[in-house]
């Protein structure tokens, strides 16, 4: 079979020689062009190019042209883009022209062949993909196809069959459970139970009955005899999600069952023994943790035989798009709803926020867009108007109080007034906004605004045009 043709289009020759070493190892045919010019030139010969690695800083036009032509001809072409713009609005203009991919300077070897490979592999043409580890977008229930889940993926793979400990670290909301999940399907145990133990809702009176079990009349309200996790999850795979939660007191006997695959039932002097394979997660620095004596050290050093740290999802903004479109797809699936994309204005807010609750937080706000809004595209406005406001709106650009001059008292209705025209102006005429700033529904505000004789369409508000707001 031939190798497939890759076009690099860079200008700077060390870098442009420096990708060709990166690449001297695939089986590929590696063509090197410096400008828009020679590189239009060459692909309107209909010269069979399945890869594109394209820089944007050209010399004689923006390499953004080559992704508008590709586009415009309908060419079966993968477009990586190349740049040296850490630039929101680069990223959407790319991605709106059809860019397979987005590679910041200065690369990384492995990040430039996994993203080719992953081109290489998701063509249309016929291309012996098995030359090639592909980039995985979905690893069971786990989204992602960033490099940094890459990693995440090949860890796994390397470890599901194993049976030692697993500590999965990260923020809350970044997917731990589900990572929890992957390695259990991918373990020689996936047809056995995966039970999981919340450490942080669960009372710690209550937890070691959870966790161990209890027979009738072990203590007041044990009616009758009950198996606990560690039973359930006999042969499978026991998940404690949380784990830095646990009260310190039972971390020792965590411990020795860890170690020894037994415990004893709450009443009961009869020792059992299962067989189960741990996974534990935490969002906390558990390190620290032991440095002011809320975690065992000897638990520590035995859950975390094999770590997994997941990224926040603000350091892997590559899958953000991608988890937006699932979710979408998911929910609209779910409630028959006709929201079919995102307009390119909800791409950049995507992308431009924090999102300190991650994968979670995200997941959410698409959900409740796709049970309340009747559109057919998500725009920013309806992302803002779902997303908390806290969250958006800069900490360093607060509302300022309504103040008096010569401690005059004015009338209820013009303070009223003043206060809700000056919070929708904050929020840029967001009206659900500005109703949750100011802690009043959002029917408030539109019966209010009816009232003043004051248009409330959004358009308005953002230009301003009404007297009330040249204030």
């Amino acid at each position: 079979m031939n190798k497939p043709s890759i076009l690099l289009i860079e200008d700077d020759v060390v870098s442009a020689e420096m990708y060709k070493d990166y690449l001297n190892n695939e089986p590929i045919n590696l063509i090197h062009l410096k400008t828009v010019a020679q590189s239009m030139a060459y692909l309107q010969k209909s010269v069979a190019v399945a890869v594109i690695l394209l820089d944007l800083g050209l010399p004689d036009s923006n390499g953004m042209k080559i992704l508008e032509y590709v586009k415009q001809q309908m060419l079966d072409i993968k477009v990586i883009v190349i740049t040296m713009e850490n630039s929101v609005e680069v990223v959407v203009e790319a991605m709106h022209y059809g860019a397979f991919d987005f590679i910041e300077k200065p690369i990384q070897k492995e990040r430039l062949i996994i993203a080719l490979r992953n081109a290489l592999c998701n063509m249309s043409q016929s291309v012996d993909c098995h030359n090639f580890k592909t980039t995985r977008k979905q690893y069971h229930e786990i989204i992602g196809a960033s490099l940094s889940m890459q990693t995440v993926y090949y860890r796994i793979d390397k470890i599901a069959k194993s049976n030692a400990s697993v500590l999965i670290t990260g923020e809350t909301g970044t997917g731990k459970e589900l990572c929890a999940l992957a390695i259990h399907k991918e373990s020689y145990r996936k047809n056995e139970p995966f039970i999981t133990i919340n450490c942080a809702t669960i009372p710690k009176d209550l937890m070691e009955s959870e966790i161990f079990g209890y027979v009738q009349g072990a203590f007041t309200g044990a009616i009758k005899n009950r198996q606990g996790a560690a039973h359930s999850a006999n042969h499978g795979t026991l998940f404690l999600d949380e784990i830095g939660d646990m009260d310190i007191m039972l971390q020792s006997k965590l411990l020795r069952f860890i170690q020894e695959g037994t415990f004893y039932k709450l009443g009961k002097d009869i020792q059992e023994k299962v067989d189960i394979r741990f996974i534990c997660a935490t969002h906390r620095d558990l390190p620290s943790e032991i440095k002011i004596n809320k975690f065992r050290e000897d638990l520590y050093h035995r859950l975390n035989v094999i770590p997994i740290n997941l990224p926040p999802l603000r350091e892997r903004k590559q899958d953000i798009l991608l988890l937006a479109q699932y979710f979408l797809q998911k929910y609209t699936e779910r409630e028959q709803k006709k929201l079919q994309s995102f307009t390119k204005s909800a791409k950049k807010f995507l992308l431009e926020h924090e999102w300190n609750g991650n994968i979670r937080e995200l997941q959410n706000t698409i959900e409740r867009i796709v049970l309340l809004s009747d559109e057919q595209s998500i725009t920013s406005d309806i992302l803002l108007s779902n997303i908390g406001g806290e969250s958006y709106i800069s900490t360093n650009s607060k509302p300022q109080p309504i103040s008096y001059s010569n401690q005059q008292i004015r009338p209820l209705e013009e303070v009223e007034k003043e206060a809700i025209l000056e919070a929708i102006k904050f929020c840029h005429g967001n009206v659900v906004l500005a109703a949750r700033l100011l802690k009043v529904s959002k029917a408030t505000i539109y019966r209010r605004l009816n009232k003043w004789d004051i248009p409330h369409k959004l358009e308005d508000f953002l230009q301003l045009e009404h007297p009330d707001f040249k204030k």
